[in-house]
């Protein structure tokens, strides 16, 4: 029996949708999962949201929970994205070879960083992400060459780097100056805590800072997003934001109130 040739490409496609609708400034909305639940990811996908993320960093979402929810996505054709539990790159490496489209790395607090983080999910020449077969992105190794696979993943391959301390709104133009990102995050809760004003993004420092990455990032011709409830929506779209994304909880919250 020969074994059929599989196209990596179709299976991509959301994400480069994707991809392609945030360069034309039209913002695609997410809902974030801190918990696994292969069902919840069917259902966000079937409610109309554009991607789902997973958070490893503050949730209870392991690596064999990631596949799973990385196979559901996949099914119900929604983009999926998932955040390590740390910036280190075989955390990044660890999540990418779990399927998932790409990753949202927390805590970018520098040029170095920022770079290592690319590097992670990319293969050479743009990366030196550990490259082996038998991984579900490469389809188990069934019907796909690693060469394909390579190509395929550094095309598709969703970067999304958090700016979220103090240190990085030092750094932010080098940071803004590292290649193949796809977005670049302003992290309002941490940031607020880094600049000592915790949970309080609305306080005048914090919301000054916050005004002032998002233009950066216009005027440098990139790609912004955010976590934004329903009531600022619109003042983050106003931002240019085009990566947009709230939580589970806000979701059940908001569909509870309206429901009783």
């Amino acid at each position: 029996m020969k074994t059929q040739k599989v196209s990596l490409s179709a299976d991509k496609m959301k994400a480069r949708e994707m991809k392609a609708t945030m360069l034309a400034k039209t913002p695609m909305v997410g809902v974030s999962m801190m918990f696994s639940s292969p069902q919840l990811v069917e259902m966000i996908a079937a409610l109309g949201f554009d991607w789902v993320l997973f958070d490893c960093e503050h949730g209870s979402i392991d690596l064999s929970n990631l596949e799973v929810m990385a196979i559901a996505a996949k099914a119900a054709g929604i983009t999926a994205i998932a955040r390590p539990p740390t910036n280190s790159p075989i955390d990044i490496m660890r999540v990418m070879d779990r399927g998932v489209d790409g990753v949202q790395v927390p805590h970018i607090k520098s040029q170095k960083e920022a770079k290592a983080a690319v590097e992670a999910v990319k293969f050479h020449p743009l990366g030196n992400r550990g490259l082996a077969m038998g991984t579900r992105p490469s389809n188990y190794g069934i019907g796909v060459e690693l060469d394909q696979y390579s190509e395929t993943s550094n095309l598709d391959s969703i970067v999304v780097l958090q700016i979220e301390d103090r240190e990085a709104i030092e750094n932010l133009d080098e940071i803004l100056s590292v290649a193949d990102v796809d977005v670049f995050f302003v992290g309002p809760s941490d940031l607020s805590q880094s600049l000592g004003h915790p949970g309080k993004a609305n306080e005048p420092p914090v919301s000054i800072a916050i005004r002032k990455i998002f233009k950066s990032i216009a005027e440098a011709g990139l790609i912004s997003g955010t976590a934004s409830s329903e009531k600022h929506m619109g003042k983050a779209k106003k931002e240019g934001c085009c990566y947009l994304y709230t939580h589970l909880n806000n979701v059940l919250k908001l569909g509870a109130e309206n429901y009783l």
